[in-house]
């Protein structure tokens, strides 16, 4: 599947309900600074931003195309993207 069709999904601000039934609480926490970071998911990764804030550059997108999320946003990455974080705050989630 080439990387055009995978597609980020960002839900902003989602409801208290909606971070329940997931029960982020009990998700693993991961944090890194400022920069830019190669990143290839081997699998789809759901996660919820306490802080930060991140551009996200699909491999083969112009410097133009990007999906931006920040914190209080949920993140759904799919499996098998390819793709740059330029993160511009630190991120906790």
């Amino acid at each position: 599947m080439a990387d055009s069709n995978l597609r980020i999904t960002v839900e902003t601000n989602p409801s208290e309900s909606r971070l329940s039934e997931l029960n982020i609480k009990c998700w693993p926490k991961w944090g890194c600074s400022p920069g830019k970071y190669q990143l290839k998911f081997d699998a789809e990764e759901t996660c919820y931003l306490l802080k930060g804030k991140v551009k996200v550059y699909t491999k083969g997108s112009s410097e133009t195309e990007c999906v931006e999320f920040g914190a209080g946003d949920l993140v759904i990455i799919p499996k098998g993207l390819s793709c740059t974080w330029d993160v511009s705050l630190a991120v906790d989630k």
